[in-house]
């Protein structure tokens, strides 16, 4: 009786996994999931970095606001050192200007009293001739009818929709200057500004944004007296100066206007420091030295040549 082998094991079978079964119970490729790791590592990563961008932001910000707090602390230290120097320098101004007003008043007076002497040193033509010569030259006062021209500065509210004073809003030196002649040309004998009486060697010129007159500061409004010939209002008028200021106070808003006045009382100029022209001393020629070293001397046998050689 033969023996019966033994079964063989059986082996187990592996078999792939069927794509559609894969596909419904992982649809997400893991690729995805590889993405969305990297991408919470940095966020993680971003927010430390904005955490510590915030914090440099925050340390900059206190610093500043300390140093903004110690620049106020100490200008406000110094600004009662800064209003005491200012009033002082105030206070030294208007103490000359009273000073320079005084010395001015007395000034007037000696020069009255020194007219008063000289008329009574006079004759009565001689007198007339040098109170009119003083007139027509500024160094004496005057007193008739003439036109007096106002000028302001604007008021400084400029139109926002017309652009209506756009243009400097301020009475310039120039202005002065331009007005004055045109007075001249117009018949003007005597002419003042703001109680500044002019003279052929008056100036009319700007030191920042004060106007001077004869190196004396003069403030606005500006009244531009003169007297003259009835004719003078007209011819002003219809000069070439006005038409400018009447189209610059049209377009910028200042103050410009022309009237007639009776009685005008003009002062007198200050005196003028006067110069003397003096000859000049020509040099002696070249060598023209004697025997006895005086340049130029001249005689009889000892008279130096021109070359320097003796005679």
């Amino acid at each position: 009786m033969s023996a019966t082998p033994p079964p063989r094991p059986r082996s187990d079978r592996v078999y792939a996994p069927d794509f559609l079964t894969e596909l419904f119970r992982n649809p997400l490729d893991p690729g995805y999931a590889d993405a969305a790791a990297a991408r919470r590592r940095g966020t993680s990563s971003d927010a430390n970095r904005s955490w510590a961008a915030r914090s440099v932001g925050l340390v900059v910000v206190v610093v500043l606001g300390f140093l903004f707090a110690v620049a106020y602390r100490q200008t406000m230290a110094d600004e009662p050192g800064r209003a005491q120097a200012r009033s002082g320098l105030v206070a030294q101004i208007k103490e000359r200007e009273s000073q320079t007003d005084r010395l001015s008043a007395r000034a007037d007076q000696l020069r009255e009293e020194v007219s008063r002497q000289r008329d009574a040193a006079l004759s009565g033509s001689a007198a007339a001739r040098l109170r009119d010569l003083e007139a027509s030259t500024g160094l004496g006062r005057v007193r008739g009818d003439g036109v007096v021209v106002r000028l302001a500065d604007a008021p400084g509210n400029a139109d926002a929709v017309t652009g209506a004073g756009a243009g400097p809003p301020r009475v310039l030196y120039s202005d002065l200057q331009g007005v004055a002649n045109a007075l001249w040309s117009a018949g003007a004998e005597a002419i003042a500004i703001n109680g500044q009486r002019l003279t052929s060697t008056s100036t009319i010129r700007s030191a920042g944004e004060a106007i001077l007159v004869d190196f004396r500061p003069v403030t606005g409004p500006y009244e531009v007296s003169a007297t003259g010939p009835g004719s003078m209002r007209r011819k002003f008028e219809d000069s070439r100066n006005a038409a400018l200021m009447r189209e610059v106070a049209q377009k910028t808003g200042l103050s410009f206007g022309v009237r007639e006045a009776e009685d005008l009382t003009l002062p007198a100029a200050p005196e003028p420091q006067l110069r003397y022209a003096r000859p000049s001393v020509s040099p002696s020629p070249s060598g023209a030295v004697g025997r006895s070293g005086s340049p130029g001397s001249s005689g009889s046998p000892g008279t130096a040549s021109p070359s320097g050689g003796g005679g």
